[in-house]
């Protein structure tokens, strides 16, 4: 049986956000500004349903990292099946405003945000 899966988050940090913002509106990609309770402000926008946000560097944060972001079935089956494998859990399973959610790591240490499909 296939999961049910989807792409719907990336997420990079970036030295020079308005820079950024210019080169990647050069391209075409209108952004909006957002804060999500006490987090940094940074860009966002949604494209054919994946939503690609810009954050600021802080506290020398390497910039060629990026975060993905997937939707999955069911975020605690997938948790649970993820650390039959010895993922690193960095953020359990729990209701947020996005709807089920977690965070974990890839093998190469990627932050992944798996959110629940909604019905």
């Amino acid at each position: 049986m296939l999961n049910q899966i989807a792409l719907n988050l990336i997420v990079i940090r970036v030295k020079d956000l308005n820079r950024s913002k210019r080169f990647y509106e050069t391209l075409g990609i209108n952004f909006s500004y957002e804060q999500h309770g006490n987090g940094e402000q940074h860009l966002s926008a949604m494209l054919e349903g994946i939503v690609f946000e810009i954050y600021p560097s802080s506290n020398n944060i390497d910039t060629s990292a990026i975060r993905l972001g997937f939707c999955v079935a069911s975020v605690d089956k997938t948790i649970e099946e993820l650390q039959a494998i010895e993922t690193v859990t960095v953020s359990p399973p729990k209701d947020s405003q996005w709807g089920r959610r977690a965070v974990i790591l890839d093998p190469d240490g990627h932050k992944v945000e798996l959110v629940g499909l909604r019905e």
